[in-house]
């Protein structure tokens, strides 16, 4: 990697910590384990991994902080409450994170209930037609400019989402091609659409701050490309067992040898 340490760390870890906001509600990038008093403990997973080699790198001391769902991790970039986060990088959210290139993909789709008409991803968006999703996150942002006639019904978090589609019969449930696999098996007749509304990016933003000379962001950037090009990441969904995601392709112009 090219970008100076030095002058990155100064940006990424200010204040000799390098404080980072995970997004709790993806269960594939992000796990809590329970304490035997019942407290939260410790938050593992693909992310947190990664967040780990970034500290090392840097050779500076790690921080996590987990929240329950992620428009919140956005909501906290301004707060000077973490330095970097885990998120998927969307245009609303890049008015106050500067993002990295994706390191992985997840596939976004629908689920219908038994016996809906509705066939294809395309037919989904209809006037009348309302569709349950979890508030703030990714693929909410993406549907929100994207949809034309159908209508959002937004709750808080992936959980309560299912729980909604199901007791407000909606006419389906958008989510993470993951999540929404387990989320079938307990619909009898339910379905998958095939193919995909779109591919949630996963990266890496730096909180943007007054006073930053953009040597944090290029060193993320170069990080990511790196953690790509050398299977890191690969290396990472492995280790944790993760299905259902895909490594980003590398971004020819920020490779570094």
């Amino acid at each position: 990697m090219s970008t100076s340490s030095d002058s990155a760390r100064a940006e990424l870890a200010p204040t000799g910590v390098l404080r980072v906001g995970l997004n709790l509600s993806n269960f594939l990038l992000t796990r809590q384990t329970q304490g035997n008093d019942g407290a939260s403990g410790e938050i593992d997973g693909v992310a947190p991994d990664l967040a780990a080699e970034i500290a090392r790198r840097l050779n500076v001391p790690l921080k996590k902080t987990g929240y329950p769902r992620p428009g919140l991790v956005a909501d906290d970039a301004p707060n000077n409450v973490w330095d970097i986060a885990f998120l998927g990088a969307e245009p609303q959210r890049a008015r106050q994170i500067d993002f990295t290139a994706a390191y992985l993909e997840i596939e976004a789709t629908y689920l219908v209930p038994a016996g809906s008409p509705i066939q294809r991803i395309e037919e989904v968006d209809a006037a009348g037609r309302r569709i349950s999703i979890s508030s703030g996150s990714a693929y909410d942002l993406y549907l929100s400019r994207e949809l034309r006639h159908a209508k959002l019904e937004r709750v808080d978090g992936v959980d309560a989402s299912y729980d909604h589609f199901v007791r407000e019969k909606t006419d389906a449930l958008a989510g993470l091609r993951p999540r929404l696999t387990t989320d079938v098996e307990k619909l009898p007749g339910a379905r998958i659409l095939e193919g995909r509304f779109t591919a949630i990016q996963q990266a890496i933003g730096l909180a943007k701050r007054a006073g930053q000379g953009g040597a944090g962001a290029a060193w993320l950037r170069e990080f990511v490309e790196d953690a790509k090009k050398t299977g890191l990441v690969a290396e990472l969904i492995a280790a944790n067992n993760v299905r259902g995601v895909t490594v980003a392709s590398l971004v020819q112009s920020g490779l570094r040898d």
